[in-house]
């Protein structure tokens, strides 16, 4: 594939970022956008949650909020794509300007605030790629919000549920955006466990042959009695897994001002070493038996095999591409598996979790 990037990546920095992404996303749909022609590694297969991936790299939610684009971007070798957030009924999200680069640091600050158009066109775009024949290859997830006003938050991500578990591979429960009030207060240990009764509920109504796997995606900014709440409620609940994490209201000293001074979350390089630091320490407190999911400043393969080697089983980024364009997924996965035979390791399955034998 040729790199139009170093081209491209400055026309679109040079605009509004919410613009910018809007005209990625369109180029995408449009087909602009070529395909990666290079077969993943052997060594990077792996099986997790019931599922097959030829790689471990996955594209995280936020960037392709209403499916538009989940073909194209497994096109480009994301080994899975997480579309959403999506909200059962659709939303503006916060008044803009919403989002800032923080290029110096490869950051982004966002406080979106759950935009999207609602479930059904979602939901429609997904059965129209199952129906097409023409789906690309790899595993698509679900990642479901609430709206800003609904009061009985479960009753939103139970309808989430209900319309897209057989369109999607796995579903995600978001309860860790900063970005709408009130949500992250979803985890803490009384009701967290009565949302994932009411999801894993809403699943079995469902009646499919095969339950799509559940996962949790919780925050960065969590006290150690958070930690082992999540952890506990998690493996007693019988979700399928934790994606860890979201973005950060933390501002480290090198953001600079006035981006500092700018509400919502952070993403990017800043939140490697804070998320790394979670993810394995509810590695731990789950003693390794809830698969989970790496996200937070994932800009090199460097960057995933630390992820993978701290409890991961798969990895996602979505900031580094930012400001690296999507050449970034090939150059992730071929040192990740550079870096996997380095340390003789003949699968990946085999370095997750590493750091703690």
């Amino acid at each position: 594939m040729i790199d139009l990037f170093p081209i491209v990546g400055p026309l679109l920095r040079s605009v509004d970022p919410e613009k910018a992404h809007g005209l990625t996303i369109k180029a995408l749909a449009s087909g602009l956008v070529p395909a990666v022609r290079e077969a993943d590694d052997p060594i990077l297969q792996t099986r997790v949650l019931g599922l097959d991936f030829t790689n471990p790299v996955g594209l995280a939610a936020g960037f392709d909020k209403n499916a538009e684009v989940v073909d194209p971007m497994l096109r480009l070798g994301f080994g899975f794509v997480e579309a959403g957030s999506v909200t059962p009924r659709p939303q503006p999200g916060n008044p803009k300007p919403r989002l800032f680069r923080v290029p110096e640091q490869g950051a982004v600050i966002n406080r979106m605030g759950f935009n999207n158009e609602g479930l059904e066109p979602f939901a429609e775009r997904l059965e129209r790629r199952l129906s097409s024949g023409r789906k690309a290859p790899g595993i698509v997830g679900a990642n479901l919000g609430k709206n800003k006003d609904t009061v009985e938050a479960a009753d939103d991500y139970a309808i989430g549920v209900r319309r897209v578990a057989a369109l999607a591979d796995y579903l995600v429960v978001n309860v860790s955006s900063p970005n709408t009030p009130g949500l992250r207060a979803l985890q803490g240990r009384d009701p967290l466990r009565t949302l994932l009764g009411r999801v894993l509920d809403a699943r079995s109504e469902c009646k499919l042959a095969r339950n799509p796997p559940v996962l949790l995606k919780i925050a960065p900014d969590l006290t150690d009695e958070d930690k082992a709440d999540i952890a506990a409620v998690a493996l007693e609940s019988g979700i399928d897994g934790l994606i860890v994490s979201n973005t950060t209201i933390a501002r480290p000293a090198e953001i600079p001002e006035p981006l500092r001074s700018e509400a919502g979350g952070l993403s990017g390089k800043p939140l490697f070493v804070p998320s790394t630091k979670v993810l394995g320490e509810m590695y731990g407190l789950t003693g390794g038996k809830l698969p989970l999911v790496g996200v937070g400043g994932i800009a090199s393969g460097a960057d995933a095999y630390a992820k993978i080697r701290a409890g991961a089983s798969l990895v996602q980024f979505y900031s580094a591409m930012v400001y690296g364009g999507p050449a970034l997924v090939q150059a992730i996965k071929r040192d990740l598996a550079a870096l996997l035979r380095r340390d003789g390791f003949a699968r990946l399955g085999d370095a997750v979790g590493a750091d703690h034998r």
